[in-house]
């Protein structure tokens, strides 16, 4: 009788644990699927629309001074400099979605928040 009560403890645990790291196992996937889909889209996304790193930040420049042409100037070269690390950004992105890591460009899209000069992060787990 001892024997048969013992029996039933041990399926009713594993019965019991089995079902826990089937749902953790969902959570699990869930938030791999959400953050490799968020960071192909915004790799794609930042690929193709890293020119208008251009025209932002010669307007936040702009709106820095009261000096235009050196304002203007340092819009072109930072403006290329954010192109160039949008683009290479969304590359990385693109390359390594299946990391489920948030996307590297702080905001995440370029049209997020147009006064908002763009900071690059690398691998971040959360934020």
């Amino acid at each position: 009788m001892r024997s048969i009560s013992r029996l039933v403890l041990i399926f009713s645990m594993l019965f019991v644990f089995s079902s826990q790291a089937q749902a953790d196992e969902a959570i699990t996937s869930d938030v791999y699927f959400s953050r490799a889909g968020m960071k192909i889209l915004s790799g794609v996304a930042n690929v193709a629309t890293g020119w208008m790193e251009l025209p932002k930040n010669i307007s936040i420049w702009n709106q820095k001074n009261n000096n235009m042409l050196s304002d203007f100037t340092e819009g072109v070269l930072w403006g290329i400099v954010h192109t160039a690390g949008r683009t290479a950004s969304g590359a990385v992105d693109l390359a390594t979605f299946w990391l489920p890591t948030f996307p590297t460009p702080s905001p995440v899209f370029v049209w997020d928040d147009f006064s908002k000069e763009s900071d690059y992060y690398g691998f971040r787990m959360g934020r």
